[in-house]
């Protein structure tokens, strides 16, 4: 199992504190391997990934797509996944 690129993603979660609203980040890698792609709760076999791609949100992150036969899965970025998405298209495409 060769690691072959990572790139960090958040979860965001609300939380309501009596009258408040308290937004939560939670830190997290997704990983691309020679066989696989794996995200916090989720592992993809390559096999069934099709494509990534990635959409910015005004200049301040933006949104990981990761197309697959199960449907798309999208990841909250805050920096650019470009190297990441390139290095799945040179590896798989």
């Amino acid at each position: 199992m060769n690691l072959i690129a990572q790139h960090p993603y958040i979860k965001v979660e609300k939380k309501v504190e009596g009258l408040s609203q308290v937004v939560i980040e939670i830190d997290r890698v997704i990983y691309l391997y020679q066989d696989k792609v794996v995200t916090q709760h989720r592992e993809f076999p390559i096999q069934i990934v099709r494509d990534f791609s990635f959409r910015e949100i005004a200049n301040e992150g933006g949104m990981l797509y990761l197309h697959s036969t199960r449907g798309v899965f999208a990841y909250t970025v805050k920096t650019s996944p470009e190297a990441f998405i390139s290095a799945y298209k040179s590896h798989f495409k």
